[in-house]
């Protein structure tokens, strides 16, 4: 995440996606790969997720149903799709993938560890920061690797958020720091931008893939 986006008015979710056009026209999807269990019939039926609290399940629910729609997008991208630039000021698929995975890292330490955010340890900023900003760095930085290296470091950020929300409850997704605008905001909301967020990349992603040549 750009640290800029705190003051930026956030996308609405599903206007930005194309959801309500075409984005429930989906193929059917392997539950048994998914990373939490259904207990309410399906991936498409948000509700309770075992191990969770009610409203902490509705939110997994929203993160496992994006993160399906974007790793459906860039299934069996080959490396060079994931390393094509359509200009000089755009960003390459495998950056924003990496840019996802870097969004819920320091979303993690923010959250989970209580720090303002930008207070990261050096290994995470040495490891996050080139991904988070993207920009020239990420487009040289960031290039000559295969899905799986994206794919994976995905599921790794992915397991630790769902590993560190299975010992949160309600109480704690309500509550509130100053953060977006400075304004009051809870875990609630800044765990939902990490949703929005992969959305708003996702249309990126397919836009960049109906040009590539």
């Amino acid at each position: 995440m750009n640290t800029s986006d705190k003051t930026t008015p956030r996308r609405h979710f599903l206007k930005s996606t194309g959801i309500l056009g075409a984005g429930l026209l989906l193929p059917t999807i392997n539950l048994t790969a998914a990373p939490t269990p259904f207990l309410n019939g399906g991936i498409h039926e948000f509700g309770k997720r075992e191990g969770y609290s009610d409203q902490i399940s509705i939110l997994v629910s929203m993160m496992d149903w994006m993160r399906e729609g974007v790793l459906r997008s860039v299934a069996n991208l080959s490396q060079k799709e994931l390393d094509f630039l359509l200009d000089e000021a755009s960003n390459t698929i495998g950056a924003m993938l990496m840019h996802l995975a870097a969004t819920e890292r320091f979303y993690q330490i923010h959250t989970f560890e209580k720090r303002e955010w930008g207070d990261f340890d050096k290994v995470d900023q040495d490891q996050w920061n080139v991904g988070s900003r993207l920009g020239e760095r990420a487009r040289k930085e960031i290039k000559g690797h295969p899905i799986e290296y994206y794919t994976d470091m995905l599921q790794s950020v992915r397991e630790n958020t769902l590993k560190e929300l299975q010992k949160r409850d309600d109480q704690w997704l309500m509550e509130s720091t100053d953060f977006f605008g400075g304004q009051p905001t809870n875990n609630y909301c800044k765990w939902f931008h990490v949703v929005e967020h992969e959305s708003n990349h996702n249309g990126q992603i397919k836009f960049i893939k109906n040009r590539i040549s």
